[in-house]
């Protein structure tokens, strides 16, 4: 492999991203919180709904779009570094909800965690993607065969990589696949210890404001673009809670939709609340953050989890078959509209 000098440091960016592994496995970690009526005190009523988070996630975004006001009930916020260690909180009754990717589901199924996915959310894939340095001589997906790949293992983007590479006519046998966590892969991209890197957004959009890279291919037509809101099945079966996961699920969605309407806004938030400089965050909820539609956990829905299931499967990184439709709740897809539906996309739906 041809080696490169090492590449100036991303100025000040992707420090404050390793709060930001919402794709990704990873170490547990977890703080508390309170919040309620007005954003920063208690609800009303003397219910708790513990809510699993990840920095920059569901508080933030809530308290944006002022949906954290008038509860009639209090959140208790528990924010995990990755999605793997907040199912594993939704598994021991820790946690009665979180936000996850698409992948880490995938996962808790298979070591047969005790989890429902209760909503969805589509947006565009176009930030899931393989990072090459700007100076690289690959140009496509093809020309990957007996490249070094960095990517974090079983993430949103490990899938990616699965897909993007069988579209090209390869398998990970035919690439040298590296294990590394988004902090190592960085130092291993930018040292030109790696020939590529599969990563999602914002990190995407951090290399790409910082020159540092550019896109090979990305997620979009090739993964399902889907996140989930994924709940303990105890807290489902305590009517009060249900009913507060309900109304927890509406204002989520009305977030969302506030998010599409005001992404400057948003941005400014996710900044402060990330450490991200401003236009990287901007860049991120313009190519990915901001296009999500609120829509049903559909047969389509499972259908393309459990193809994500197979696949890791198949490839033995999950022990046995697994049926994705025996860990979702149907129960607050309402009127949602359709997994099918297009994510919005800034130019066009704005």
């Amino acid at each position: 492999m041809r080696r490169r000098p090492p590449l100036p440091a991303l100025p000040a960016l992707l420090v404050p991203l390793a709060l930001l592994l919402s794709a990704c496995s990873g170490a547990s970690s977890a703080s508390t919180s309170t919040a309620g009526s007005g954003g920063g005190t208690d609800g009303k009523g003397s219910l708790t709904l513990n809510v699993g988070d990840q920095k920059g996630g569901s508080e933030a975004v809530l308290r944006a779009a002022g949906e954290l006001d008038d509860l009639d009930y209090k959140i208790r916020w528990s924010t995990f570094t990755s999605g793997p260690p907040l199912l594993e909180a939704v598994n021991a009754k820790a946690v009665d909800i979180g936000g996850v990717g698409n992948t880490p589901p995938v996962f808790a199924a298979g070591a047969h965690s005790k989890i429902k996915v209760v909503s969805a959310s589509h947006g565009t894939a176009k930030g899931d993607t393989i990072l090459v340095p700007d100076d690289s001589p690959l140009k496509s997906p093809s020309q990957l065969k007996g490249k070094s790949i960095a990517v974090a293992q079983g993430s949103s983007a490990h899938y990616q990589l699965v897909a993007s590479l069988e579209k090209a006519g390869l398998g990970l046998k035919d690439v040298k696949v590296k294990y590394l966590q988004p902090a190592d892969a960085l130092a291993a991209f930018t040292s030109g210890k790696v020939d590529a890197w599969a990563v999602w957004d914002p990190y995407t959009s951090q290399v790409l404001r910082g020159k540092q890279g550019r896109v090979l291919t990305d997620g979009d037509g090739v993964t399902n673009g889907l996140a989930f809101q994924v709940a303990s099945p105890t807290a489902l079966g305590d009517k009060k809670k249900s009913a507060a996961i309900k109304d927890y699920l509406d204002r989520l969605r009305r977030a969302q939709d506030w998010v599409f309407k005001h992404p400057e806004a948003w941005a400014k938030v996710w900044a402060k609340d990330t450490g991200l400089p401003y236009d990287v965050a901007l860049d991120a909820v313009k190519r990915t953050n901001g296009t999500r539609v609120t829509v049903s956990v559909d047969k389509a829905v499972i259908a393309s989890e459990q193809q994500i299931a197979d696949t890791f499967t198949k490839l033995k990184l999950i022990p046995g078959k697994v049926d994705f439709g025996d860990f979702v709740d149907t129960r607050f897809n309402g009127d949602l509209p359709a997994s099918s539906t297009a994510p919005r996309t800034y130019g066009k739906d704005s």
